[in-house]
């Protein structure tokens, strides 16, 4: 595991690197709103991802000044532009390293990330080969919905309504591989006991199935 900064744009990002030995597959992680690349929820799913034989790296989509503006606004964590545009500098950064450059790209996004994941998926399309969007808010990737090509899955916990209507009105949009899978009893940050796990064996076999090498 390494720790690292990512340029991206005129801000620098901290992020976390895991590369298992012989990784198949490379998976971005784009965290919802309030969260960051020490969210506990992230971690659990990636170290089921590393487990499986993909490398994973969990990044600060805000810089420090930027979090603490949106810790008072909250304003940043909807702007799913640069939120995305983070996420493609990323994923350029990830292509120009010699450790991660051969891997095929996925990305993993919570919340709002999950539209990120899904804007940023259209910006660089030949480079991301599934997306995995955790109680995710697809609907505000807006026009970008249709464009999507990377194979997506949305995962939304049974008891969390309101979600669930919104990934199933932006699943409608969708022209690519698109699957819901609902968790039951699970609520919208899925604390009940194992339906995390749920959660990142789905995101685990989605990115083996569709990006890793080993597969």
């Amino acid at each position: 595991m390494s720790e690292l900064q990512i340029q991206a744009g005129r801000a620098i990002l901290s992020g976390t690197l895991h590369l298992p030995t012989s990784a198949g597959a490379l998976v971005l992680f784009a965290h919802g709103s309030g969260s960051s690349r020490h969210s506990p929820r992230n971690q659990f799913v990636a170290r089921t991802l590393n487990d499986a034989g993909l490398a994973t790296l969990l990044f600060d989509l805000l810089t420090q000044k930027e979090e603490a503006i949106d810790m008072q606004t909250r304003e940043l964590r909807f702007n799913i532009h640069l939120l995305a545009e983070r996420l493609v500098h990323a994923t350029t950064w990830a292509k120009q390293q010699p450790q991660t450059c051969d891997l095929r790209i996925g990305y993993f996004g919570s919340s709002t990330g999950g539209a990120a994941a899904l804007v940023a998926a259209v910006e660089v399309p030949k480079d991301v080969g599934a997306v995995v969007s955790r109680g995710g808010r697809p609907d505000l990737a807006g026009e970008a919905l249709p464009k999507v090509n990377a194979p997506t899955l949305l995962i939304v916990g049974g008891n969390d309504d309101i979600v669930i209507e919104l990934n199933e009105q932006a699943r409608d949009r969708m022209h690519c591989e698109v699957k819901l899978e609902i968790i039951p009893g699970a609520t919208h940050l899925f604390e009940e006991p194992g339906t995390l796990e749920k959660v990142a064996q789905l995101a685990s076999d989605w990115f083996v199935k569709h990006i890793s090498d080993a597969h």
